[in-house]
């Protein structure tokens, strides 16, 4: 067997890594290792959980200043001490977080090919976000393999020079993770959000979903969204609010002060994947700076406005799933505003970002990568590689 290191340290990691490991769970020779990150453990247990996976390997990672100089610092030769226990055919990093580089950066020190799941995304800008969009460069430039969501995605790469790696288009395994978890279909697990579905359906009224966590976001241009929400639902009474705390205190001190109070908005704890899919399924509209549900709403034709200036997913502007709206709250009152008084519904069964077999065409360019012979080859869909 040879094993393929799958690497989390955050939910959205995990939930991205979990379609892939289910994919190779029946390989003949390839083995799927998750090792936890550590950096927020009790988020990433429930997200591989809501899959039926556990972590294989947990780091340890202690923290006293919180920094990801510190972080990178820590993850590193953890990592590498795991890649020399077990010596990986390959390592598969997703994205654009400190863990993933970390990751990546102890395997290409090592020799060990690097894959990079949702390669390609670019906002064009090296500060924003800030460390995120200088985080994918970087990873870039060492992997082996370039696991892209998009075709835009796969071009970005073509342009930064990148032609002679090999760039796969293989959807995004987030589309993957959002239909099965729909399809499973679990009541919800958090009281509060139960309650909630209850006095929607009795009342018939709209959800708004909103999540905003992003550190450009905070201080006042969150002040200005939450300003902005809570004007939403004065100007809409058949409108409801929910707003899932992020994992991350920094990120949710606002939120409770700023929209406490209101007798249709709904403040709660972070919400478990299989949660969150529920209330996105049956939203009206989604306000958000987060990447993930950017790339999930179009699975259930629900519109969404991006609380950010730029983003790496404009697959989903470009085919009208997403506007951009920045943290102006005339701006994002005038498009809220737009959505929920004509009641727009996208189309189903389009997302940009995928058909939900993103997982299968990753686990056809780890076996190509890795030189396995054609015999080992499984079935899989027809991948796109730019030209």
């Amino acid at each position: 067997m040879k094993e393929v290191l799958l690497l989390a340290g955050t939910r959205p990691e995990a939930v991205k890594i979990a379609p892939v490991a289910l994919a190779l769970a029946d390989h003949p020779v390839l083995r799927p290792v998750i090792v936890h990150a550590g950096r927020h453990p009790d988020p990433v247990d429930r997200a591989l959980r809501a899959f039926g996976l556990r972590p294989d390997v947990e780091l340890d990672v202690p923290r006293a200043a919180g920094t990801r100089a510190e972080l990178l610092a820590a993850l590193v030769p953890e990592v590498d001490r795991v890649l020399r226990v077990r010596d990986p055919a390959v390592v598969l990093v997703r994205g654009d977080s400190t863990t993933a580089l970390a990751g990546a950066l102890a395997a290409f020190w090592r020799g060990t090919p690097v894959a990079h799941l949702d390669a390609g995304l670019r906002t064009g800008d090296p500060g924003g976000p800030l460390p995120e969009e200088g985080a994918r460069q970087m990873i870039a430039r060492i992997a082996a393999l370039h696991l892209a969501p998009t075709d835009d995605a796969a071009a970005a790469l073509v342009a930064e020079g990148l032609v002679d790696r090999e760039i796969v288009v293989t959807g995004s395994t987030a589309v993957d993770a959002v239909r099965r978890v729909a399809a499973a279909d679990q009541p919800a697990r958090d009281p509060g959000l139960a309650l909630l579905e209850r006095v929607l359906d009795e009342r018939s009224e709209r959800l708004v979903l909103v999540t905003a966590h992003r550190r450009e976001s905070r201080g006042e241009p969150l002040g200005r969204v939450l300003h902005a929400v809570r004007e939403i639902v004065d100007r809409h009474p058949d409108v409801r609010v929910l707003l899932p705390a992020h994992p991350d205190p920094a990120a949710r001190s606002t939120a409770p002060e700023a929209l406490g109070g209101h007798e249709r908005i709904v403040v709660s704890g972070p919400l478990d994947h299989p949660d969150l899919v529920r209330a996105l399924r049956r939203a009206a509209l989604v306000l958000t700076d987060s990447g993930g549900l950017q790339e999930e709403a179009p699975t259930f034709g629900v519109p969404v406005l991006v609380l950010r200036g730029t983003t790496e997913r404009t697959a989903a502007v470009d085919a009208g799933y997403a506007w951009l709206v920045g943290t102006d709250p005339i701006r994002v009152l005038a498009e809220a505003g737009w959505v929920l008084g004509s009641r727009l519904r996208l189309p189903t069964g389009r997302n940009p970002f995928g058909d939900g077999h993103a997982a299968s065409r990753v686990r056809g360019a780890l076996e190509r990568l890795i030189g396995l012979p054609a015999d080992f080859a499984t079935a899989r869909l027809p991948i796109r590689i730019p030209t």
